[in-house]
């Protein structure tokens, strides 16, 4: 169960291996949290990872887990949720891709399309109703800045975005009043040069600076969080700028 401050004492990460969310996971064990499940495809990476945050503490478990297989997201986090309760998830896998190539390869465009929200779409919803049948819980579902408003320089990355973050909305929304909660983080750049929330580098942060936000986020319950706190406002005014004005800033 979540302690008092409403942080949990039991994690699930789905992208086990991903900066933001062993950040996250650092942040909360240092706070509360005593079981882990880190959940990717089997590699020294995941495993690398678990060792990490063993060694601060915790009670870590690796589970194999492939965002493109929807068809063993049932069976195989069933399993997790079978074995006690889970206070959050945090879904945090995704792919950046390659803007300039994979508008030449449309296989490669599509999965990076698969893997950011059919795959997260799958998961979301096998654990939404998993926290749901068990009465409580948060799931934080990591978006971006670049879901807000289609850029020329990763519009497929942030259209995979957008539709993964109108679902998790949705998610939200349809889970009201059951005990879970959903936030949504969106985050600018983070720690790359490329602007992987679609925004230029002085709004760019950390994984340490996102665990920062998420944290806050779960003691405030707030359904988004953005990443740095500026972008709210800037985001809100390039979203409703003519697209003759917008191509221009963001060129």
């Amino acid at each position: 169960m979540k302690d008092a401050t409403a942080l949990p004492q039991s994690l699930l990460v789905l992208g086990g291996t991903s900066e933001i969310a062993l950040a996250t996971a650092r942040r909360l064990i240092a706070r509360r949290t005593r079981t882990v499940w880190l959940a990717g495809r089997p590699s020294p990476a995941l495993e690398n990872a678990a060792g990490s945050l063993r060694a601060l503490g915790a009670d870590v478990h690796t589970v194999a887990f492939d965002a493109l297989d929807p068809e063993s997201h049932e069976d195989v986090l069933g399993k997790v949720f079978a074995g006690g309760p889970v206070d959050m998830v945090l879904l945090a896998f995704g792919i950046l891709g390659d803007q300039a190539h994979d508008e030449r390869d449309p296989v490669r465009a599509v999965r990076v399309a698969q893997t950011n929200y059919t795959g997260a779409v799958s998961a979301g919803l096998v654990v939404g109703r998993a926290l749901q049948n068990q009465g409580h819980g948060c799931l934080v579902v990591l978006s971006a800045a670049a879901a807000e408003r289609a850029r020329r320089a990763d519009f497929i990355y942030g259209s995979s975005k957008a539709g993964l973050d109108v679902f998790a909305q949705g998610l939200g929304d349809a889970l009201h009043g059951t005990g879970v909660h959903v936030m949504v983080v969106r985050p600018g750049s983070v720690r790359t040069g490329r602007p992987a929330g679609g925004m230029p580098t002085p709004f760019s942060s950390t994984p340490e600076a996102v665990a920062t936000a998420i944290e806050l986020g779960l003691r405030r319950r707030s359904e988004t969080v953005w990443v740095p706190g500026a972008l709210r406002p800037l985001m809100a005014a390039l979203r409703h700028a003519p697209r003759v004005v917008y191509r221009r800033l963001i060129a």
